[in-house]
């Protein structure tokens, strides 16, 4: 059997870029869905979408609310929010939403260099 693939994808939108931000949830979302093993980095604007509350308040018409791509991507695979991105907004571990794990560029690369591993950044 082969070995089942991996998908990281590194997500530097939020709400200043609300299309970009959307494809990277349903991309990890559907990716999730499918069976592949999603590993979702939160950076820049998106790591707001780490605290409760922040993902609803997030919209974009004709597109599947945020709260629920991110359900989809943690039921089977995990959510990192950058260490730096979370240091200068002023986010500690304490703050995330459950599940949501705080780590830095060394953890993002063992992530990506395995053979098998696709990564994406939007």
């Amino acid at each position: 059997m082969a070995p089942r693939s991996k998908l990281v994808i590194k997500v530097t939108a939020g709400a200043d870029a609300p299309e970009r931000c959307s494809q990277a949830f349903t991309v990890a979302s559907v990716a999730a869905a499918s069976g592949t093993e999603v590993s979702v980095w939160l950076t820049g604007e998106s790591a707001w979408f780490a605290l409760p509350g922040r993902a609803a308040e997030f919209e974009l018409p004709h597109a599947a609310p945020l709260p629920d791509l991110m359900a989809a991507v943690q039921a089977t695979g995990r959510i990192t929010l950058c260490t730096q991105c979370a240091a200068r907004r002023g986010i500690e571990e304490k703050d995330v939403i459950e599940g949501v794990r705080i780590a830095g560029a060394q953890l993002f690369v063992s992530e990506i260099m395995p053979e098998g591993v696709q990564a994406l950044v939007y």
